[in-house]
């Protein structure tokens, strides 16, 4: 891990993009305090430093029809990091899973799904998971209520 030194000045533009990255740089630039050529400069520099990965629209999966939510244990057969691999690499072209972890403990990877229904839901894991050659047992839980489910993390305080 490298730790990468922030300015104050980039601690606050994270912040106001944390919270909308649609803005104009003309915006962004005033709500840090800067004028908009150096305020593109430091935005340039925060992505090719990696700090800002990419930039995404977070859209309304109930509004888009996708009412199940649910995170799904699975374990697998082999512990093979070749066995891993492929499982991680079949998560990835699957649309339904939306993040998936390799993880210590009783499972071997955790994974956040969506669907349709419950209906739905229930064909993707018979069909979809529980019929890869390496997965040994999944187990899932649904999403009853969600109370917070935030993409802004932490940020060091502004020196």
């Amino acid at each position: 891990m490298t730790d990468l030194i922030l300015s104050a000045t980039d601690i606050r533009i994270l912040q106001a993009l944390q919270k909308d990255a649609g803005i104009s740089n003309v915006q962004l630039a005033e709500m840090v305090g800067m004028s908009p050529s150096p305020c593109l400069r430091r935005f340039k520099q925060l992505e090719a430093s990696g700090v800002i990965k990419r930039q995404v629209a977070l859209l309304d999966r109930k509004k888009l029809g996708l009412g199940v939510l649910a995170t799904i244990q699975v374990r697998l057969q082999s512990h093979t990091e070749a066995g891993a691999e492929d499982f991680a690499r079949a998560m990835n072209d699957l649309p339904e899973i939306l993040s998936c972890w390799a993880m210590t403990g009783r499972q071997d990877f955790l994974l956040v799904a969506v669907a349709r229904d419950i209906e739905n839901f229930g064909e993707f894991v018979t069909h979809q998971l529980l019929s890869m050659p390496n997965v040994r047992d999944v187990q899932s839980s649904l999403v009853l209520k969600e109370y917070k489910n935030h993409t802004a993390i932490p940020l060091p305080k502004a020196p």
